[in-house]
């Protein structure tokens, strides 16, 4: 999964990033409403974490402008703000929830799981292929009821593969996946995620292949 935080604490908006990578969460940091709306207009992101006090102004006022760039995107404010009437104000304004600083990593990803069960562009919460489980709310692969242990940046690849199993996915389309705006990414980096990908799930037995679309993608498919 990848989000947009919206923070211009850089403490705060490091912290918050490093915590939600441990959780498998890609997650971009811009620091003013600005550079939200320019960011919104790629649709990369899943869900919108958005901080009410910011330079260039408040972030509940930002929310009709998210839903105008991208319309089904979760929206989460996450802020200092927590008076009853804050609150009333940032769920009234369209927020799908809101959440006072500061918040435990924990609570943030079952706010943000939990919002992203609603109806929206997002996906099912479970695939299953071949002998393949793909839990998109946990983040976690399992092979008849054993659990692969994957690292972070394969289940990713996985995750953005299974969100379209079936169809072919764009490699740009698995970079925006998998790195944020700040990673630097080596030209065979993706290559050797999808390669270490495959063989785990071939090892595993779990009936599914990756194929290569040369000239266009990757596709996830029953072997």
């Amino acid at each position: 999964m990848r989000i947009l935080l919206v923070e211009d604490d850089p403490d705060l908006s490091r912290a918050l990033q490093s915590g939600l990578e441990r959780q498998g969460v890609v997650a971009d940091v811009v620091d003013t409403l600005a550079a939200a709306a320019s960011a919104l207009r790629e649709p990369v992101h899943q869900l919108l974490l958005l901080d009410r006090q910011l330079p260039d102004g408040d972030g509940a006022a930002f929310v009709a402008t998210a839903r105008t760039l991208r319309p089904n995107l979760p929206v989460i404010m996450l802020t200092a703000k927590g008076s009853l009437s804050d609150k009333v104000e940032g769920l009234d304004v369209g927020a799908d929830d809101y959440l006072v600083k500061p918040v435990a990593i924990e609570e943030l990803m079952a706010r943000i799981r939990a919002v992203s069960r609603r109806p929206s562009e997002m996906h099912t919460p479970l695939l299953r292929l071949g002998r393949l489980q793909f839990d998109f709310e946990s983040l976690q692969a399992q092979v008849g009821d054993q659990l692969l242990p994957l690292p972070r940046r394969q289940l990713l690849v996985l995750q953005a593969l299974a969100l379209r199993q079936g169809r072919t996915v764009a490699r740009s389309a698995l970079e925006e996946a998998v790195y944020g705006f700040d990673d630097e990414i080596q030209s065979n980096a993706l290559d050797a995620h999808i390669s270490k990908l495959r063989k785990a799930l071939q090892q595993a037995g779990a009936g599914v292949e990756i194929h290569v679309i040369r000239g266009v993608g990757y596709l996830l498919a029953e072997a």
